[in-house]
This record gives C-alpha cells, structure tokens and sequence, in this order.
C-alpha cells in the first residue's frame, strides 16, 4: 500500500506525528485531510514533551516535508 494510502485511512482518527527540527517535535490530533504531498490537517491539536501533553494548538496544517513519523494513537 503506497504511504498516501495508507495516511488517507487515517482520516477522522487520532495520530501522532513527530517532525523534524531540534528538539524534535511531537503532535497528537485528529487527522481531518491529507494530501498527495503528505501535509496534514490536525484538528484538537496538542503539543507533547517527553510524553505529556503540554499545550493545546487547536487546528494546525502540517507540511509534509519535515514530518519524520505519523503513527495512530490507540486508547
């Protein structure tokens, strides 16, 4: 399954996404669209360090080129 696939079944879920840069960011969200690119609608988007929820970001547009990881959050 190509990764824009597999992403796009994501859609209405909850993921996390870890993205480039020092020190490396991680979001947790809904994701509400995706593109051919793989940049990211986050809808309830709260920011995460070292596991704890540290701030809410509300909606948040993710572009696809510094993202690292998007994995589904299951709870």
């Amino acid at each position: 399954m190509f990764p824009t696939k597999k992403v796009q079944s994501l859609v209405g879920s909850k993921i996390q996404v870890e993205m480039k840069g020092s020190p490396r960011y991680v979001l947790e969200g809904i994701l509400n669209s995706v593109d051919e690119y793989l940049n990211l609608h986050l809808l309830e988007t709260v920011e995460l360090i070292g596991g704890e929820k540290t701030r809410s970001l509300g909606s948040v547009i993710l572009r696809g080129n510094n993202i690292i990881l998007i994995s589904p959050v299951v709870e």
